[in-house]
């Protein structure tokens, strides 16, 4: 009797929970976009489908261009920019390791030749548009981007980091205190006493501003 080959069954792509935007600043929602935020690491950007999903939870760049993007794109064409994404966010990640706890300086310029030269290669303009929401009358200035290679999708990153670097005081940058957490935020409390992040329940479709809950009992001081 002849036995028929077993067909192989694919197996499900591994669904990744909804990115999580407690830092109250893009450029730190980035970094936190790899974490262990109870016990299992998370990597929201570890591929190019994962790029383009941390990309519109976040809120970065338009859906329209996104799809636009997702369908024009060579095979391993957006893995190879995720790939380069990964690598922004660690060399980062080192800079803001290495500067927290105290303010920046003109002396800090040299660090950052990496970012500038990813803002180099930016291509935005203006155009008239009527305002967004919809209710004031009349018209706005609206910076614009053009969205003509995959690699660009690194540019909306590249400038969240540029205003957290010019826009921020790092001796407001801190650790969440949870016994497994990784995760990093801007302290905006007053007297500067806050010690977590918030729960993953956190996350992209909401402003990063909530801190209902704490991902993890902080340590004793």
């Amino acid at each position: 009797m002849t036995r028929t080959p077993r067909r192989k069954v694919a197996q499900p792509a591994r669904r990744r929970p909804p990115a999580m935007f407690i830092a109250d600043d893009r450029g730190l929602d980035f970094l936190n976009s790899v974490a262990t935020p109870t016990d299992t690491p998370i990597d929201w950007i570890e591929n190019g489908d994962g790029l383009l999903d941390w990309l519109a939870q976040a809120r970065l760049v338009p859906a329209k261009a996104l799809e636009a993007l997702r369908v024009q794109a060579l095979p391993g064409e957006l893995d190879s920019v995720a790939a380069q994404a990964r690598s922004l966010r660690e060399w980062f990640r080192t800079f803001i390791r290495r500067h927290e706890g105290r303010s920046l300086t003109a002396k800090d310029l040299g660090e950052l030749k990496p970012l500038n030269r990813l803002l180099e290669r930016d291509e935005e303009f203006g155009r008239i548009v009527a305002h967004s929401d919809g209710k004031a009358i009349g018209l706005e200035l609206r910076t614009m981007r053009r969205w003509r290679s995959p690699e660009s999708l690194l540019l909306p990153i590249g400038e969240a980091l540029a205003r957290f670097v010019c826009e921020e005081d790092f001796t407001d940058v801190k650790a969440c205190e949870g016994p497994t957490c990784t995760l990093i935020f801007v302290d905006r409390t007053r007297g500067r006493a806050r010690r977590s992040s918030t729960s993953a329940q956190d996350t992209a479709l909401e402003p990063a501003d909530r801190s209902d809950a704490s991902c993890a009992s902080p340590r004793s001081p």
